[in-house]
C-alpha cells in the first residue's frame, strides 16, 4: 500500500516522469519484524533488492549485516556504515581478482558451489570461511532460483571437504528457496539437505557451524502473503525437526521482504488503444515497462497491485506495456489486467509493491528513456 507519506510526496513534489518512492518507515518496520520473527538468525539485508544509500544506512544503524554480489556492493555496505564482519560476498560466481579485493577489504565470509571457486578463494582469501550453497527445487516460488547457483548436496560435502585440505574455514551450507516464496514448508526440505551435509562432514571430523537460510521471504503484491511471525515458526520447526537441540548458527538474507512493500512506482498513461475495431482487450502503455525497472513482469512472474484514480469503475481486461521501441516491452498479455473503462491517456497510476528489484533492473538510456529515477523518504 502507498502510505501516506508517499502519497503526501507525490502530491507535494509533483515529480515529473516515472519514479520510485521509498518509504524508510515502512523498512524500519520489516526490520523489526524480522527480528521478532527469528531473533536466533542473523539478518543479512540482500543489497541486491535495493542498493539505495539511505536504505543501507538506515539498516546498518539498526544492526543488520549485508549480504553482497559484488565489490562495488561490499563498498557500499562499508560506506553506509557496516563493519566488514557483518558483510559476506554471497555471490557464487566470483573473479579472483575481486575476491583478493574483498579480502583486502575485510571480508572473510564467502559462498561457493563448486571446487574451482574454492581453489580461487584459497588463492586470493587464504584462511576465510566459505559456505556452500546447495541446490533446491524452487517449488512454491514465484521467482525460482534452481539452476544457476549451487549444487547437489553430496557434490557439497566434496566441496567443503575441499576447502578444509586448502586451509580454509569450511564454515557452512547454504541454499536458497526461490525469491516470493509463499510454501512455508519449503525451508523445511531444504534444511533436510542442509542436516545431510553436516552429518556427513562430521563424521570426517569437519564440524560445519551455520546454515545460510537465504531469502525468499515474499512481500504482498496480488495475494495475501503468510506473516514473517508464520515464516519464523516454520523455520524454527524445521531447524528443531532437523538439528535437534544442537542448532547451528543461522543467517538469512531478506531482500524483497525487506523492501518491497516499501516502495511505490508512480507512472503516467501515455497511450489507450486497440488493435482492431472488434478487439475486446484495450492496450495500455505506460511510461515505464520491463526496461524501466519492471523486468520482474517477465512470465508474468509477478503480478503488481496497479491503483488507479478510476477505481471502484467497471473493469475490462488491459494489455500493459511500456514505452520502448522493443516488442518484448509486454508485461500482462498472458493473463491481461483488468482495468477501469474510465482510465484515460495522461492519467497518473501507482505500482505498488515496487520497493525491490525495479531500479537496479532498470536499463542506462535504452532507446534515450532515463533510468528510473528514486526517492527515499
Amino acid at each position: 500500500m502507498a502510505t501516506q507519506r508517499i502519497i503526501d510526496f507525490l502530491n507535494t513534489r509533483r515529480p515529473n516522469g516515472p519514479c520510485l518512492v521509498v518509504d524508510l518507515d515502512v523498512v524500519r518496520e520489516n526490520y523489526i519484524g524480522f527480528e521478532k520473527a527469528l531473533p536466533d538468525s542473523r539478518i543479512f539485508y540482500a543489497v541486491k533488492a535495493n542498493p539505495a544509500p539511505e536504505i543501507l544506512r538506515l539498516l546498518a544503524s539498526l544492526g543488520s549485516s549485508f549480504d553482497t554480489a559484488s565489490v562495488t556492493e561490499i563498498e557500499m555496505a562499508l560506506d553506509a556504515g557496516a563493519p566488514a564482519e557483518r558483510i559476506s560476498y554471497g555471490n557464487t560466481i566470483k573473479k579472483e581478482r575481486d575476491i583478493a579485493r574483498a579480502f583486502e577489504l575485510g571480508i572473510r565470509l564467502f559462498a561457493v558451489d563448486c571446487v574451482e571457486e574454492v581453489e580461487k578463494i584459497a588463492r586470493a582469501a587464504p584462511g576465510a570461511r566459505v559456505f556452500c550453497r546447495v541446490l533446491t527445487d524452487g517449488a512454491g516460488a514465484e521467482w525460482p532460483l534452481s539452476r544457476k547457483f549451487g549444487c547437489v548436496p553430496a557434490m557439497a560435502v566434496d566441496v567443503l571437504r575441499r576447502a578444509k585440505s586448502l586451509g580454509l574455514n569450511a564454515y557452512g551450507v547454504s541454499f536458497h528457496v526461490g525469491s516470493q516464496q509463499t510454501d512455508l514448508s519449503a525451508w523445511d526440505r531444504a534444511l533436510s539437505d542442509a542436516k545431510g551435509v553436516f552429518a556427513a562432514l562430521a563424521e570426517e571430523g569437519i564440524m560445519l557451524k551455520m546454515v545460510n537460510m537465504g531469502g525468499g521471504f515474499p512481500t504482498r503484491y496480488l495475494r495475501d502473503v503468510p506473516t514473517a511471525q508464520a515464516y519464523g515458526r516454520a523455520i524454527f520447526d524445521a531447524l528443531r525437526k532437523h538439528f535437534g537441540n544442537r542448532i547451528p548458527e543461522t543467517i538469512v538474507e531478506p531482500g524483497r521482504g525487506m523492501v518491497g512493500n516499501a516502495g511505490v512506482i508512480k507512472t503516467e498513461v501515455v497511450l489507450i488503444s486497440k488493435k482492431a475495431d472488434n478487439d475486446n482487450v484495450r492496450w495500455v502503455y505506460l511510461d515505464i515497462g520491463k526496461f524501466g525497472g519492471l523486468a520482474e513482469t517477465m512470465d508474468e512472474a509477478i503480478r503488481y497491485q496497479i491503483v488507479t484514480p478510476h477505481d471502484g469503475d467497471r473493469t475490462e481486461p488491459c494489455i500493459l506495456a511500456g514505452p520502448t521501441c522493443d516488442s518484448a516491452d509486454v508485461m500482462y498479455e498472458k493473463t491481461p489486467y483488468p482495468l477501469p473503462v474510465s482510465l484515460t491517456i495522461g492519467d497518473e497510476v501507482l505500482i505498488e509493491g515496487t520497493g525491490a528489484y525495479t531500479t537496479t533492473y532498470a536499463s542506462v538510456a535504452f532507446n534515450g528513456f532515463e533510468p528510473l529515477r528514486s526517492y527515499v523518504i
